[in-house]
């Protein structure tokens, strides 16, 4: 890696994008973020200058791109909401790859996600695929990354169904329970995104953990992990998706979204290819048993204080 040369992460404040810059600065690298939130609390000591997502204003887009080399995109929103859209989160994207083609940018490096297909009925499979067909059709230099689920510190899913855990005497897991996923720690997703922006060959991988789980069984893998087996039932999705957005509702936040259900059970998080983290989720989870699952992540909350860190929120 060549030291001094500038890379783009967007979303350095946030989760992955937090790992990636980190991994760059730790190899010489000089690194900007664009972000929707360039007051969030910098947690690189001022290293990562911060700029304006600016994707209605092409100029300054383009002036924040400005010499560098490569981008990393985590650009993405989890659900629909008046603030934002699957539909308005595709639109800015492709802003941001025609600003990086003017800018000279030499390689995206863009975070999908699995099995994402332009005819999927779910928006955010279908969204992904949209934006993985115009990187491809733009003519820029390209790794596409396609995670199944990402765990760490500061990730909502694996923390709060500890939360839920920790809480209630039992946890309903939607259908039968057996559809699969494969998790991959943020730091292994990190590594692989760095490694891909130093080369030049257009690639697609499923960048996913050495483990691969039923739903079921991770519920009670995390249940005993922090030391609090629940017996898990079985309930209609329908049921589950109630349940979960009465619970956004007393917290202001959407906890679960139909089309992440239905992307589950129809095992869209799973992917027969071989594992490109190292890290086990077991293994991960008996390390941070103590803290997982103690607050409650609160998706609406990180996008509504653009001040706090994730850690805080």
């Amino acid at each position: 890696m060549n030291s001094g040369e500038i890379h783009v992460v967007t979303g350095a404040f946030g989760f992955s994008g937090k790992y990636i810059a980190r991994r760059l600065l730790d190899a010489g690298c000089q690194v900007r973020t664009i972000t929707n939130s360039p007051d969030r609390a910098n947690p690189f000591e001022g290293k990562v200058k911060a700029y304006p997502f600016n994707f209605d204003n092409p100029e300054k887009l383009l002036e924040s791109l400005s010499g560098a080399s490569v981008i990393y995109n985590n650009y993405w929103v989890r659900f629909n909401h008046p603030d934002f859209t699957y539909a308005k989160a595709v639109d800015n994207s492709l802003k941001l790859f025609d600003a990086a083609k003017k800018a000279g940018i030499k390689r995206i490096v863009q975070v999908s996600i699995t099995n994402p297909s332009e005819n999927s009925r779910l928006e955010y499979f279908s969204g992904k695929a949209k934006i993985e067909r115009a990187l491809i059709e733009s003519g820029l230099s390209y790794a596409i990354l396609r995670p199944a689920v990402l765990f760490g510190k500061e990730d909502v899913l694996i923390n709060n169904i500890a939360w839920f855990l920790r809480r209630f005497p039992v946890f309903g897991v939607f259908g039968d329970g057996n559809y699969r996923l494969q998790p991959i720690y943020v730091d292994d997703m990190a590594k692989l995104a760095v490694e891909q922006g130093q080369k030049t060959e257009n690639c697609i991988i499923d960048a996913i953990g050495p483990e691969t789980f039923k739903y079921r069984q991770l519920v009670e893998e995390i249940a005993n992990a922090i030391g609090v087996p629940r017996p898990v039932i079985l309930i209609p999705r329908a049921m589950g998706y109630l349940i979960g957005s009465f619970i956004g509702k007393i917290f202001g936040d959407v906890t679960i979204t139909y089309d992440e259900i239905e992307g589950l059970m129809d095992d869209l998080l799973y992917t027969n290819s071989p594992p490109t983290g190292e890290t086990r989720l077991t293994d991960w989870i008996k390390g941070n048993a103590s803290t997982l699952g103690i607050h409650y992540a609160n998706e609406l909350a990180r996008r509504k204080n653009r001040t706090e860190s994730y850690e805080k929120l």
